[in-house]
């Protein structure tokens, strides 16, 4: 597994025990209002919104909070309006990296991600710069604890996935195309398997292999700080970091 993907197992386990809640209700509530927005209020039809409310319901959130921000996206309630804007920018050591992020002010959010790209050792570069170095797929976690590998592979292509990742001591990742993740999502629940997470993300297909623990502390912090800003929605970066590395300065 890749370390970005590593580390990001990692933060998904440390969130569920310490996250700021403030900041992560901000953040699923954004992404509710631009998916009711896009794609209407009703998430039967609409699995970007079902997706965004699922993981809402997961981290506590109030039923009533949810139903405001689909009201505000479909316009039935006042609110702002929130622009999705993708930055791309280099780490230390020349590690690919991009910033997802849901804003109400470009500008603002602009200066803010090159700040802390320069502040970490890194540079914020043009739009297209590292993007051909990612490809989008679905990815499913399921817990490792809940089924065989032999089990979850077999219905997984079956359901219409593209492969299964193993290399997580916790998580098997369902790997699929971006438009088949919430059918085979939706397959796999109808078998009774238990899901941790599923969404679209960017994979990456090179990487960047960090050894010098100061080299990785500065990229982790850099990824970070990015994460935790609250116009920021996701972050993927390319680097390949060995599990006693990332242990450490974890």
């Amino acid at each position: 597994m890749a370390g970005h993907s590593k580390w990001h197992n990692i933060r998904h386990k440390k969130a569920k025990q310490d996250a700021k809640r403030g900041q992560l209700f901000t953040k699923l509530l954004r992404e509710i209002t631009v998916a009711a927005r896009q794609g209407g209020g009703d998430p039967e039809f609409n699995p970007r919104l079902r997706i965004a409310i699922e993981k809402a319901k997961k981290a506590n959130m109030p039923i009533e909070n949810i139903e405001r921000a689909i009201k505000r996206g479909t316009g039935e309630l006042e609110g702002v309006n929130y622009e999705e804007v993708v930055y791309e920018g280099y780490g230390p050591e020349g590690v690919a990296i991009i910033v997802e992020c849901l804003t109400d002010n470009r500008n603002r959010t602009t200066s803010e991600v090159r700040h802390l790209f320069t502040k970490h050792g890194g540079n914020l570069g043009a739009s297209g710069c590292v993007s051909f170095l990612f490809e989008e797929k679905g990815v499913i976690l399921v817990p490792k604890d809940s089924i065989s590998e032999e089990e979850l592979f077999e219905k997984a292509i079956e359901a219409g996935a593209e492969d299964l990742i193993t290399d997580d001591e916790n998580y098997y990742e369902v790997r699929t195309e971006p438009k088949d993740l919430y059918a085979v999502k939706e397959a796999l629940e109808k078998e009774g398997i238990s899901i941790e997470k599923a969404e679209i993300t960017r994979i990456p297909t090179t990487t960047v292999e960090i050894k010098d623990p100061e080299t990785a502390q500065k990229l982790l912090k850099l990824l970070d700080a990015l994460e935790d800003n609250d116009d920021v929605q996701k972050v993927y970066s390319n680097f390949e970091m060995s599990d006693e590395l990332i242990n450490q300065v974890a």
